[in-house]
């Protein structure tokens, strides 16, 4: 496996324009040094009939049928890939922070980034993958594909993505649930802040459907060890309204303690569940979150 510190860096959004780019630059990058895995290729599955038209390949014709109503029928099969998998992309305003050592990147970009990774490597994988973009509600809904040019509407979406107001993770997993039919995994790129016991009931209902859950918790430097040290004003990302001047020093403590405890209840609720949770920064390169995702495929292949 490549050394994830020779692959691209989170600082490095900067230098690609082309979101497409990086995601291909970032796989290539991982790949470059893993052994291929013999791909297992696909399994068909019948779908339905259509009557034959001149030029259809004779061998598709089903004779059965024919000899039962003397027509002529094409059986149509549906392509089951190994995977299905639909990303979730929290884009709401808690995500736009960037702190003093993330250089320029925000979560949000972090997590666009990682989207458009993971995108690019299931394709490449034949493995089928859609995408939903949040915020205090589904901001658009693309269905999981397994066709190679399927990366083209993702990365449409991910790229004119900008983090803006609140968001209840619990209800709007809910509503998301309900729109994806087939059980497969859910990757979701979140920093997860919100209400635990509402998250974790939304998580019990889509664990019920059958679906597995990989939650790459995104968070940046400054929210794991708060190193304000001045005076400092902070400004709800989600309630702009929402403005308080504070001395750093005396409230150090009790964030901590808080932000502690916030992470220990989502890892017994995600424990709890059988859901992965890999917990990520701003600063590591995108290799870390391609590396979990493989190794947690090859633990429930």
């Amino acid at each position: 496996m490549p050394h994830v510190s020779d692959v691209i860096r989170a600082e490095d959004i900067g230098k690609f324009k082309n979101l497409q780019m990086l995601a291909r630059q970032v796989v290539e990058g991982f790949c470059s040094g893993l052994h291929r895995s013999p791909h297992k290729g696909f399994s068909v599955e019948f779908k339905e009939h259509r009557s034959y038209v001149p030029g259809d390949d004779i061998r598709t014709i089903d004779w059965k049928l024919f000899g039962k109503t003397d027509r002529l029928y094409i059986r149509e099969y549906e392509e089951e890939t190994n995977l299905r998998c639909t990303i979730l992309l929290d884009s709401s305003g808690s995500m736009s922070y960037q702190g003093s050592r993330s250089k320029g990147v925000s979560k949000h970009r972090y997590a666009v980034a990682t989207a458009a990774s993971l995108a690019h490597l299931m394709l490449q994988q034949q493995d089928s993958v859609g995408l939903v973009t949040f915020d205090k509600a589904i901001r658009n809904y693309i269905p999981p594909r397994a066709q190679p040019k399927h990366l083209t509407p993702i990365i449409n979406e991910l790229q004119v993505q900008k983090p803006k107001h609140e968001t209840e993770l619990g209800s709007v997993f809910e509503t998301i649930e309900a729109k994806i039919h087939r059980r497969g995994l859910v990757i979701i790129l979140s920093d997860l802040f919100g209400d635990v016991e509402q998250l974790m009931k939304s998580f019990a209902r889509m664990r019920h459907a059958n679906h597995e859950i990989i939650v790459f918790q995104i968070l940046d430097p400054d929210e794991l060890d708060f190193p304000f040290r001045q005076w400092t004003q902070f400004t709800c990302l989600e309630q702009d309204s929402n403005r308080h001047l504070i001395d750093p020093a005396q409230v150090r403590k009790s964030y901590l303690e808080k932000l502690e405890e916030f992470r220990e209840q989502l890892a017994r609720g995600c424990s709890r569940h059988r859901i992965s949770l890999v917990p990520m920064t701003t600063d590591q390169p995108f290799a870390e979150t391609l590396a979990a995702y493989l190794a947690l495929r090859r633990r429930t292949s």
